[in-house]
C-alpha cells in the first residue's frame, strides 16, 4: 500500500479531472476500502480543497470550485500542452495577455522536473509567432461574452462593418471561435439569421439583451459554420473558360479544389472556378499552362483582355 501523502496527491489528481467519482471507483483506483476514502477525502478538505460530495445517478466525489486556486497535479503531456499554450499567446491578439503568460512560464519553469524543463526550453527555443498588426482586444470583452455564451444572456453591441459603417446589433450569442482571429457566432434577432461578428469591432453596450432558449448550432458546429462562411465570402466571382485541350489531360493532375473540369469533345474541355477576385482566377487559369478562351462572365474577358496587354506593355518596355 502507498503511504498516506502519495495516496493523497493520487487521490487529488483524480478529483481534478471533470468527471465524478464514485467511492467504490476511487477505492478500486487506491487500493484501499471505501472507509479509507473517504477520511481521505475529509482530509484533503481539511487541507482547503473543496471536494463535493454529488448524490443519486452520475454523482460522486468531485473537486469544486474553491476561494483560492489549489495547485495542480499535471501529467508529462500536459505540462508540455501548457507551455506550448502559453507560447502560442504571444500573437498579442488580447491585450495584455503577454505579460501574463511570461509570468505563467516562469512560474511552470521553476516547479518542472528537469526532464520537462528541457523538453520546455525546447519548445520555446524553437517556437517564433509571426506578431500581427491587427486591434487587439480587451479581455473582458472576451470574458463577457463568454460569460453570455454560458448563461444564455442576449448582448446588444455597436458593430464597426469593414465598409466603417457602426450599428446598433442585438445578438443571441452562441460561441466564441478563434481563427487567425476571435470571432462571435450568433443568432441576430433583428435580421432573424445567424450571423459572424469579429471582437475587435464589438463595443459591448450596458444592460444586455433577455435571455435566451439556446439554440443547436449552425451547421452542427459553430466552427464548420464560420469556415463555410469564410469560403462563400471569399470566393465572390465564379469564371468559365474553355481549354484548348482534352479534359483527360488536365484531369489526372489538377486538384479538385481549383475547380471543375467537363468534356465537351475530343479537343477541348470546360473548366469553371471560383475565386476572391478576377485577378487570383485569371493567374490560377493561366498557371494550367494551355491556351483558352473566356466564356462568362463578359466582365472578366475585359479583364483578362487588358492583363494580358499589360504584361504585353511590360515585356515590350526598354
Amino acid at each position: 500500500m502507498t503511504s498516506t501523502s502519495a495516496r493523497l496527491l493520487t487521490l487529488l489528481g483524480l478529483l481534478e479531472s471533470s468527471r465524478a467519482w464514485s467511492g467504490p471507483e476511487l477505492a478500486d483506483r487506491l487500493g484501499v476500502t471505501t472507509r479509507t476514502v473517504r477520511t481521505d477525502v475529509e482530509r484533503l478538505r481539511d487541507l482547503g480543497y473543496p471536494v463535493q460530495a454529488v448524490s443519486g445517478v452520475g454523482g460522486g466525489y468531485r473537486l469544486g470550485a474553491g476561494a483560492v486556486l489549489p495547485p495542480l497535479l499535471l501529467d508529462d503531456e500536459e505540462a508540455v500542452a501548457i507551455v506550448l499554450g502559453l507560447v502560442g499567446v504571444a500573437d498579442g491578439s488580447v491585450t495584455g495577455i503577454e505579460e501574463s503568460s511570461v509570468r505563467a512560464l516562469t512560474k511552470l519553469d521553476r516547479i518542472l522536473p528537469p526532464r520537462l524543463r528541457a523538453r520546455a526550453a525546447v519548445l520555446r527555443d524553437s517556437t517564433t509567432t509571426v506578431r500581427r498588426a491587427d486591434p487587439r482586444i480587451d479581455p473582458a470583452t472576451i470574458t463577457a461574452i463568454a460569460n453570455a455564451c454560458r448563461d444564455h444572456q442576449g448582448l446588444r453591441f455597436d458593430y464597426t462593418t469593414v465598409e466603417g459603417v457602426t450599428a446598433l446589433r442585438r445578438v443571441d450569442p452562441q460561441r466564441l471561435v478563434h481563427h487567425r482571429r476571435w470571432y462571435l457566432v450568433g443568432y441576430d434577432t433583428d435580421r432573424d439569421d445567424w450571423r459572424t461578428f469579429r471582437l475587435d469591432r464589438i463595443r459591448l453596450r450596458t444592460p444586455g439583451g433577455p435571455r435566451f432558449r439556446p439554440r443547436p448550432d449552425p451547421d452542427g458546429d459553430a466552427a464548420t459554420y464560420l469556415a463555410r462562411v469564410f469560403g462563400e465570402h471569399a470566393r465572390r466571382v465564379q469564371v468559365t473558360v474553355t481549354l484548348e485541350v482534352p479534359a483527360a489531360e488536365v484531369i489526372g493532375w489538377m486538384r479538385p479544389e481549383w475547380g471543375e473540369v467537363t468534356a465537351i469533345d475530343e479537343r477541348s474541355s470546360q473548366f469553371r472556378t471560383a475565386a476572391d477576385s478576377y485577378e487570383l482566377a485569371a493567374i490560377s487559369i493561366g498557371l494550367i499552362g494551355v491556351p483558352f478562351r473566356v466564356v462568362e462572365p463578359p466582365s472578366f474577358a475585359d479583364y483578362v483582355r487588358a492583363m494580358g496587354q499589360r504584361l504585353l506593355d511590360a515585356a515590350e518596355a526598354p
